[in-house]
């Protein structure tokens, strides 16, 4: 059975944020991720991560003022990448997690062929790091609708820059939102692509509200990834249409409430 994480970046939002790691526990999430918890105390959510007895999953790269896509992929910026990254082993680490999703970064159209030169380079040399941690690195691909002039945008694309890197520690986050997006064809594209993903998240398309409406089935969706043997996390970063306890009835069948005091 999928196993259903929380992104606290979007679920539980009305609450503080270090509360929302107890909302996610009594809903019957048993695992959560964020995405920048920079200026939270690591202490502090450690702490809740254990006494609520959660799964840390993973953070992103830190955004940029005037960068808030990431530069992982921008030529010119790699000394200031790897300065966020060492800035995202010591937060992750000290969170207990285990993945580091590197952002890419928007880059003009002339310049993608560059980009993606420097984005393999970038995640080389974060990929050693990562691995005296036992860290896994992501890069996922986003759709251009919500990301406009983003580096990494399709799953194939994905798969080409991971065949380059050559770190096995380096993975593809695959968020069926974004793919639905960026050509559909979900489950054989998934399929296709299994053995390079590392972590999988999804959302209703095209309103990434609770994935119970719209273009995707993902009852179909999270089967099929039972019978393709994807044994990892299913991270649910989508917009609560209301407060998150009033639309976890989708999420019954894997063992979360559909209402929480």
């Amino acid at each position: 059975m999928p196993r259903l994480a929380a992104n606290l970046a979007y679920l539980f939002a009305d609450r503080p944020p270090l509360d929302r790691f107890g909302a996610a526990a009594a809903a019957g999430f048993r695992a959560v991720e964020l995405q920048y918890p920079y200026d939270q105390d690591p202490a502090a959510m450690r702490a809740a991560i254990v006494r609520h007895g959660l799964v840390m999953l993973g953070i992103n790269t830190a955004p940029l003022p005037g960068a808030p896509s990431g530069i992982a992929g921008v030529p010119g910026r790699e000394s200031e990448f790897a300065a966020l990254f060492e800035r995202a082993v010591s937060l992750v680490t000290a969170l207990g997690g285990r993945t580091i999703h590197c952002l890419a970064g928007v880059v003009p159209e002339g310049e993608r062929e560059a980009g993606e030169a420097t984005f393999v380079e970038n995640l080389r040399h974060a990929a050693d790091r990562a691995a005296a941690h036992g860290l896994i690195i992501l890069i996922e691909p986003l759709n251009t609708v919500d990301r406009p002039g983003y580096l990494l945008t399709r799953a194939e694309q994905a798969a080409a820059i991971l065949d380059r890197v050559e770190r096995a520690n380096v993975r593809m986050q695959f968020d069926f939102y974004h793919q639905q997006i960026m050509g559909g064809d979900l489950l054989r594209r998934f399929e296709r692509h299994l053995p390079l993903i590392g972590h999988v998240q999804i959302a209703a398309v095209p309103s990434r509200a609770e994935p119970d409406e719209g273009e995707v089935n993902y009852a179909v969706v999270l089967a099929a990834l039972d019978r393709l043997g994807y044994a990892g996390f299913v991270g649910c970063e989508y917009v609560p249409r209301g407060r998150t306890e009033d639309g976890l009835g989708w999420a019954a069948p894997w063992g979360v409430a559909t209402a929480v005091s």
